[in-house]
């Protein structure tokens, strides 16, 4: 309905039974709105499809609301958009903008969505109150500062500022903030070239003797808990002495040992992802850090490994390690730290795993670059903190450079006796 709108009008108006709107005549945009409750309230429409609201009918007049959406209209004229400056309004200080704007797209984009949030929001918690520009050069030295002080390690301050970056970024790709400003911001140097860990003959040994006694000590259990049973008549339990594995632990820790996966990999591997014919798995690129697809030769270990497994599987599970909800095992400290207790083996965590497979491929000649594949290392750079693990290597390249002197020398030598004149006899 189009018309002139007054105060008389507005007094005749009566709610029907669902919302109707009248279209002033006088001033093209101006809108009255009229709910079933009888509520009336004026909107502005600036563009198709896009309007602001006004205030309601109680409170303003009519002229009031022209005078105020002719002010919207030419402010609209001089390209500020209200939906706009209200998205810029709603993310006004840093921790608005995160909660808002960034970690809707992060649990959008990221697997680890959620992670990367909670840290964001942890690891710079003196920024919450900030205006995004306020977040100079100078408030991110002061923070690295106290970061360093409080012990944080270089490497997790490098990867507490790369996200913060990231998420500065995407603030002034959005329009949130005019310039990137702390985009010149350097990250700490590190040595990538330093000492990795992977396990020794004898801690390998350790560990795999541990393996096998940790069973041993459920299957024993799991006997005297069934005669205990037994003598009550209660039912008996499966026994653990018919099956490969009594649990999770060994399978997952010797898989890591044979193919360097990633505990992410390892756990979101489904059995779709395996296949016994060609002895190899798929990581796939959901769940690959780098986000590629890559795919891993079966070791003769690791196939026996994972065909004795799935023996003992529930042929309706989806991923190789799954929990009781059926979704993804991902808690293992507890089984993992007492492992490493029993097996007397001190400064090794679970990624690590990782590092002993690389490890121990450079030091039996693989080359870098087919170590990089299989790792699914996205820089190069990742992969050569393992090169010092071939020493030979180095030492062939030092013979080869010694040799050519040598070599070189011999022929210098020989030239010269060649040259050198001969004195006459008498």
């Amino acid at each position: 309905m189009q018309t002139l709108i007054t105060n008389p009008l507005i007094k005749s108006l009566r709610p029907q039974e669902k919302p109707y709107e009248i279209r002033d005549t006088k001033l093209k945009g101006l809108i009255l709105r009229v709910q079933p409750s009888g509520i009336m309230t004026y909107y502005v429409e600036y563009k198709r499809g896009s309007r602001e609201k006004l205030g309601r009918a109680d409170a303003i007049t009519p002229f009031e609301a022209r005078d105020i959406a002719k002010l919207k209209l030419a402010d609209f004229c001089q390209g500020k958009d209200p939906a706009e400056q209200r998205r810029l309004a709603k993310a006004d200080t840093y921790l608005l903008y995160l909660e808002t704007v960034y970690k809707p797209w992060l649990l959008g984009n990221l697997k680890t969505g959620n992670a990367a949030f909670m840290m964001l929001k942890a690891s710079f918690a003196d920024f919450h109150g900030l205006k995004l520009h306020e977040i100079t050069p100078w408030q991110i030295e002061k923070w690295r500062m106290k970061r360093q002080n409080d012990g944080a390690k270089p490497a997790t301050i490098n990867r507490e500022l790369a996200a913060l970056k990231a998420c500065l970024k995407r603030a002034t790709e959005w329009g949130y903030l005019k310039k990137h400003t702390i985009e010149n911001v350097k990250l700490c140097k590190l040595d990538n070239n330093g000492k990795v860990r992977y396990l020794l003959p004898d801690e390998e040994e350790r560990l795999r003797k541990q393996l096998d006694l940790r069973q041993d000590d459920h299957r024993k259990k799991r006997t005297a808990a069934n005669q205990w049973r037994a003598e009550r008549q209660y039912p008996l339990l499966p026994e653990l002495s018919e099956i490969p594995f009594t649990d999770y632990l060994k399978p997952a820790v010797l898989l890591s040992l044979n193919t360097g996966l990633r505990r992410g990999e390892l756990f979101g591997l489904k059995w779709s992802n395996v296949d016994f014919q060609r002895k190899n798995l798929t990581v796939v690129a959901e769940t690959a850090k780098s986000g590629k697809t890559r795919h891993l030769p079966l070791s003769p270990e690791a196939f026996q490994i994972i065909q004795a497994w799935r023996s003992q599987c529930d042929e309706t599970t989806v991923y190789v390690f799954e929990g009781p909800d059926g979704k993804p095992l991902h808690d293992v400290r507890t089984s993992w730290s007492g492992l490493l207790k029993d097996a007397k083996i001190t400064n090794f965590r679970w990624h690590d795993l990782r590092h002993d497979f690389a490890s121990k491929l450079v030091m039996a000649g693989v080359d870098l670059n087919t170590v990089r594949e299989f790792m699914g290392h996205s820089d190069y750079d990742m992969t050569l903190r393992y090169a010092h693990l071939a020493p030979e290597h180095k030492a062939d390249a030092m013979l080869k450079l010694v040799t050519q002197r040598k070599i070189s020398k011999d022929s210098a030598t020989l030239d010269t006796v060649q040259n050198k004149p001969q004195r006459r006899t008498q």
